[in-house]
C-alpha cells in the first residue's frame, strides 16, 4: 500500500509492514523485561548501599516503561496484521500507536542517559547487581541505535514532496499544475537517484561516459519508480504472488522447433608456430586463469585486454585450431563499470551497413559494441589475426552483457566479414530493434538456461512485471504477512501453488483481468504510463521502446520437477528452438538468478551435448538450418 505519511511526509514503510518487526522487538522486550524483573527482586536486598537507591528507582521506572512499550508495540503489531495490502482502514489507527511509540522513544533515552550515569559514578552495590544493572543500560544503547538506524532506512527523501498528494493526487489541480507537479517530482526524483548512484559508485572516475551513465541510469530508475506508490514489501510480497501464480498456470504446451545439433564443447589445439602476444592492459594472474580455463597456449591468443571502463568492455582474440576460428570473445558483468553500462537502458540508432530501417539499440551495450569494433578494426587486431591464418572464419561469443555487446559486434562486422558467427550466452532481452533481431536470426544463437531473468530482461518487461505485481497484490485477500510467510515456506519447502492467495474469495480468473480500485491507490493518479484496461502500458515510451533479444534462441530447460534442491543431484537438460515471445515476461522463481550463472549455463549445455537422447535431429519445417556446433 503506499507509504504511511508521519509528521507531514511519507516514510518508505507502510502500516502493514510491522509485525515482523514488531513481533522481533515484542520477543526481546519481554525478556528483557522478564530480565530486570528476576534482577530486581533476586537483588533488592543488595540495593541498601551507598547509591543503591538510584539504581532501585532506574530498575523500577525501567520496568514500568519497558511494560508501556510492550503494550505499545503489542497493539502496533495486532493492528499491522488487519486488513489487506489495498485496504488499510482497519489500521487506520497506525499513525497514532506510532506517535505514541516515538513518543516514548525519548524518555527511555533520557532513562538510558540517567542509568549510565549513575552506574558510571561508582556505585558502592553488590557487583553481581552493578554488572545487571550495566547490562541494561547496554541494551537500551543498543535498542535506541537500533531504532535510529531503521528511521534511516525508512526515510524517503521525496516523501516531503508526495505526501501532500499520496492519498487523493492532484487530481483537483488543473492540467497546467498537475503537469508542473509531475515534472517537478520526476524532476526531485532523477536527482535523488543520481545522487545514490554517484555515492554508490564513488570509486568510479568521473570521466564524460561516466557522467552520461549516471545521468542515463538516474533517470531509467526515476521513470520507472515514479508512478508507483509502493514500499519494498509490497514488491516482495507481489513478486512472492507471482511466483505461486506461474507455476499455478504454467503452460506445458512444447514449441514446434527442436535443434537441429547437438551444442558442441570447442577444444581447442594448438599448432606448432607461435605467434606474438598483442596488447593487453594487465596480464597477470586473470591471463593465468584464462589459459587454465580455456585449455589454451600463450600462442593461440592474439590480443587480450583487461581494460574496464563504462561503455568500454574487456575482450579477447584467440585462434581456436579445432574449429578453424578466429574467435572473438567478449566479457559480461563483473563491476560497477559494466553495471552502468548495463543500466544506460535508453536508445540509439546503431551504425551499421545494413538494409534494415529501424536499426535502434540499447544505447550502453552499443557504446560497448562500437568500442570493441574501434579496437579490432582501428588497431588491426583482426587484420593481424587473419594474417595468420587467412582461412579461417570469424565467430563472436558473449555472456549476459557481453552476449549483448557480441551480437551488436558481428552485426557491425558482417559487412566485411559475410561469415561471421555469434553465440550470444544469456544475452539481454532488450537489446535491440524487432527488425534488427529478424535479421540476426541467420547469423546469431542465442543460449538460455530456465528462467534466468537477464534474457527476459528489459525496461518493456520491467513495466509489464510492475503492471502484474500491482494486479496481483490489488487483487489478493489476505494480510501482507500471511502472503510473505506462505511465501517463504513455498520458496524453500514447495508446496501446492493452488493454495496462493491471489484471487478474491469467492472469485476466479477471468475477474482478475477487471481492475480495481485497489490498484489504483497503488499509483499515482496522476500518472499517464499506465493502462487499468489492457495488460501493457498505454504509449511506449520514445526512449525505452520495446527491444529484443539476439538471433534464433536455444532453450535449455531442466528436465522433470525444478528442485529447490538441485545441488544435490545431477539436473538432466533439454535444449531446444524457442521463439522470442516466450521470453517477453519475467518469471519469478528461486533459479531466475542462478540460471545466469556462467558455470551453472555451461554444466547445462555440457549435460544436453553428453546426452544425445535430448537433441533431436529433425530440423522445424520452414525454418531456416542455423549451425549450432
Amino acid at each position: 500500500m503506499p507509504g504511511m505519511v508521519l509528521f507531514g511526509r511519507r516514510w518508505a514503510i507502510a502500516s502493514d509492514d510491522l509485525v515482523f518487526p514488531g513481533f522481533f522487538e515484542l520477543v526481546v522486550r519481554v525478556l528483557w523485561w522478564i530480565g530486570i524483573l528476576t534482577l530486581y527482586l533476586m537483588h533488592r536486598g543488595k540495593l541498601d548501599c551507598a547509591g543503591g537507591s538510584l539504581l532501585s528507582s532506574y530498575l523500577i521506572v525501567l520496568m514500568i516503561l519497558l511494560a508501556l512499550v510492550i503494550c505499545t508495540v503489542s497493539a502496533i503489531m495486532c493492528v499491522s496484521m488487519r486488513g489487506t495490502i489495498c485496504n488499510p482502514g482497519p489500521r487506520k489507527s497506525m499513525s497514532k500507536l506510532l506517535y505514541i511509540r516515538l513518543a516514548l522513544f525519548f524518555p527511555e533515552m533520557v532513562w538510558a542517559c540517567l542509568g549510565a550515569a549513575w552506574v558510571a559514578d561508582g556505585v558502592q552495590c553488590d557487583r553481581t547487581v552493578v554488572n545487571g544493572i550495566i547490562a541494561t543500560v547496554v541494551v537500551s544503547w543498543i535498542i535506541i541505535a537500533a531504532t535510529v538506524v531503521s528511521i534511516v532506512i525508512v526515510f524517503d527523501p521525496l516523501g516531503g514532496k508526495m505526501a501532500p498528494y499520496s492519498s487523493a493526487g492532484p487530481s483537483h489541480l488543473d492540467s497546467h499544475d498537475s503537469s508542473q507537479l509531475l515534472n517537478g517530482l520526476k524532476t526531485a526524483a532523477t536527482s535523488v537517484w543520481e545522487t545514490r548512484i554517484k555515492l554508490l559508485c564513488c570509486c568510479i572516475g568521473k570521466d564524460d561516459h561516466t557522467r552520461v551513465a549516471f545521468s542515463s541510469t538516474a533517470e531509467l530508475f526515476s521513470t520507472y519508480f515514479s508512478d508507483t506508490d509502493l514500499v519494498p514489501s509490497d514488491i516482495a510480497a507481489g513478486l512472492t504472488l507471482l511466483h505461486q501464480q506461474q507455476d499455478n498456470i504454467r503452460n506445458s504446451q512444447e514449441p514446434a522447433e527442436v535443434v537441429s545439433h547437438a551444442p558442441g564443447s570447442s577444444q581447442c589445439r594448438s599448432r606448432t608456430t607461435d605467434y606474438d602476444l598483442v596488447g593487453g592492459d594487465q596480464l597477470n594472474c586473470h591471463f593465468g586463469s584464462i589459459l587454465q580455463t580455456t585449455g589454451l597456449q600463450y600462442r593461440d591468443f592474439i590480443h587480450i585486454s583487461f581494460h574496464d571502463k563504462v561503455y568500454e568492455l574487456p575482450f579477447l582474440v584467440a585462434l581456436d585450431h579445432r574449429k578453424e576460428s578466429v574467435v572473438v570473445a567478449v566479457r559480461g558483468t563483473m563491476s560497477m563499470q559494466d553495471i552502468l553500462t548495463d543500466l544506460s537502458a535508453d536508445s540509439e540508432v546503431l551504425d551499421v551497413e545494413c538494409e534494415v530501417q529501424d536499426r535502434l539499440a540499447h544505447k550502453g551495450i552499443s557504446q560497448a559494441a562500437r568500442y570493441v569494433y574501434r579496437r579490432l578494426i582501428h588497431d588491426g587486431i583482426l587484420s593481424q589475426a587473419f594474417s595468420v591464418a587467412p582461412e579461417y572464419r570469424l565467430v563472436i561469443v558473449g555472456h549476459s552483457l557481453g552476449g549483448g555487446a557480441a551480437a551488436l559486434l558481428a552485426t557491425m562486422l558482417r559487412a566485411a566479414y559475410p561469415q561471421v558467427r555469434c553465440y550470444a550466452f544469456a544475452p539481454p532481452r532488450g537489446l535491440w530493434s524487432k527488425a534488427l533481431h529478424e535479421y540476426s536470426r541467420s547469423f546469431i544463437v542465442s543460449l538460455v538456461l530456465g528462467k534466468d531473468v537477464i534474457p527476459r530482461l528489459s525496461v518493456t518487461n520491467l513495466e509489464d512485471l510492475k503492471r502484474r505485481i500491482l494486479r496481483v497484490i490489488a487483487h489478493c485477500s489476505k494480510p501482507k504477512y500471511k502472503i510473505l510467510l506462505h511465501g517463504l515456506w513455498y520458496e524453500l519447502f514447495g508446496g501446492n501453488p493452488n493454495n496462493f492467495p491471489t484471487e478474491l474469495d469467492g472469485g476466479d480468473q477471468e475477474i482478475l483481468t477487471q481492475p480495481l480500485l485497489g490498484e489504483q491507490s497503488l499509483l499515482t493518479h496522476w500518472s499517464p504510463a499506465y493502462s487499468f484496461s489492457s495488460d501493457s502500458p498505454l504509449d511506449s515510451s520514445p526512449k525505452y521502446p520495446p527491444l529484443y533479444p539476439p538471433g534464433r534462441i536455444i532453450h535449455l530447460q531442466e528436465e522433470g520437477a525444478s528442485g529447490r534442491f538441485s545441488c544435490c543431484s545431477a539436473a538432466q537438460y533439454s535444449a531446444k528452438w524457442s521463439h522470442e515471445a516466450e521470453f517477453s515476461k519475467i518469471l519469478i522463481g528461486p533459479k531466475m538468478l542462478t540460471d545466469h550463472m556462467p558455470d551453472i549455463l555451461m554444466r547445462a549445455l555440457d549435460s544436453v551435448v553428453s546426452d544425445r537422447a535430448a537433441c533431436v535431429s529433425c530440423p522445424a519445417q520452414g525454418v531456416s538450418s542455423v549451425e549450432v556446433a
